[in-house]
């Protein structure tokens, strides 16, 4: 193997086992800066070691030795707690006695702490924005400049986020545990949201050149499905997961060849993913079992699989999904849930009945500057036929997003109303 693909490899190990790292050293060290540092330092022991070595048969174990070691050098060295140099000393003694297949089932409970971690990153202590890029960053192990260009926000800008949010914790003496009792139903909702903020991110980007990022909605998907098992009693988390799966599925058939926007109608159903479909429907099942009442995200993936389950446009079940927004509107009511209510109106009962709900989002603060309600107002509009409205709709539209494959879309639109 060369060293090109001895470095690829590496690259890959990390990606996988940097959470499980962290998380174990933050258990130890109680310091999520120290721990990544940590990681970090051990990361860089096997860039070094491991082309003239090999690669080790569980390297993932491997990392974690040379992390408890450097842990250990590092209090030895500042002499601050010599009860950790002790329990430390007595971790490692054990994990280099226990035969190398053994070592991540010896090692705690690895998945309680990379629940703890992701617990932890998202904490309700810190803003929306730094609990999504401290948990792409210690979770996911994308790089500051992945995060940054994933967000399209510049790389300084991301960096602050983090380092703020690491020193809120420290500050805050966040413990780290996977809350209980109502504290666990509040920081669920916190880390569920976080995840689903990631996977919309590159779902619709709000900016940018491209509709779809599919790298963040790769990386919302795994760090739902890693919840899903590391909690699998909680619904919201298996609704998320279903969720998520069956948007994505839809990924290929929302641009065409060119690049271009395609509508939900419109789309090639032939280009959607089975495979994402049948984890999304399954996840949904497991969801359902395990609920005594529908949440959030439940009647989301309901949403999506109404489609899922349509093999045309035609066969959609419209009134279903117009009552699971009925649904959805009593338990979390949003003008975002009324706008998609319209939606589902005007396919089952016609435009002109959607279009007198939207009257009230025109008046609503909230909706101030979001493009999808002159855009759906026009598509009603030019359902009605009254074209020239619909253009203005669309020209209004096109004018607050700033995603340019959205904007291209929006005024090609205004243009055939127009008749252009």
């Amino acid at each position: 193997m060369s060293v090109t693909d001895i470095h690829r490899a590496i690259e890959a190990v990390w990606r996988i086992e940097a959470a499980k790292v962290i998380a174990g050293l933050t258990r130890m060290v109680r310091d999520l800066d120290l721990a990544e540092d940590l990681a970090q330092e051990a990361l860089l022991v096997a860039l070094e070691k491991w082309p003239a070595e090999g690669i080790p048969p569980k390297p993932g174990a491997w990392l974690m030795i040379t992390a408890k070691h450097r842990a250990l050098d590092h209090f030895r060295k500042s002499d601050l707690n010599s009860r950790k140099h002790e329990e430390l000393g007595r971790e490692l003694n054990e994990l280099e006695r226990t035969p190398p297949d053994m070592v991540t089932a010896m090692d705690d409970p690895i998945g309680d702490d990379v629940l703890r971690l992701i617990f932890i990153s998202c904490h309700p202590v810190l803003s929306m924005e730094s609990r999504a890029a401290l948990t792409l960053r210690v979770v996911g192990g994308l790089t500051t400049d992945e995060i940054a260009r994933a967000f399209l926000t510049p790389e300084p800008t991301i960096a602050q986020r983090i380092v703020r949010a690491k020193k809120t914790l420290g500050q805050k003496n966040i413990p780290f545990e996977v809350p209980r009792g109502l504290d666990l139903a509040a920081r669920l909702s916190s880390v569920l949201e976080v995840i689903y903020l990631i996977f919309n991110e590159g779902y619709s980007a709000t900016a940018g050149e491209e509709l779809i990022r599919a790298s963040m909605c790769e990386e919302a998907l795994r760090l739902g499905r890693i919840l899903a098992e590391l909690d699998a009693r909680e619904p919201e988390v298996h609704g998320l997961v279903a969720l998520m799966e069956i948007q994505a599925s839809r990924s290929r058939a929302r641009v065409n060849a060119a690049g271009e926007v395609v509508l939900l109608t419109e789309q090639n159903r032939a280009l959607w993913d089975q495979l994402l479909i049948r984890r999304g429907l399954a996840a949904l099942e497991r969801a359902n079992a395990l609920a005594s009442k529908r949440g959030p995200y439940q009647l989301q993936a309901e949403l999506a699989a109404c489609h899922a389950r349509a093999m045309t446009a035609e066969a959609t079940d419209w009134g279903r999904i117009v009552a699971l927004y009925d649904e959805l509107a009593r338990l979390t009511p949003s003008p975002i849930v009324e706008l998609n209510r319209a939606v589902a109106v005007s396919r089952h009962s016609g435009p002109e009945e959607a279009l007198a709900l939207l009257e009230p989002l025109m008046q609503d603060p909230q909706m101030t500057g979001y493009h999808l309600l002159p855009s759906v107002r026009g598509d009603l509009l030019e359902q009605l036929g009254r074209d020239l409205e619909a253009a203005v709709e669309f020209e209004r539209a096109a004018g607050m997003t700033r995603n340019e494959r959205e904007r291209t879309f929006l005024l090609d639109r205004a243009r055939k109303s127009r008749g252009v």
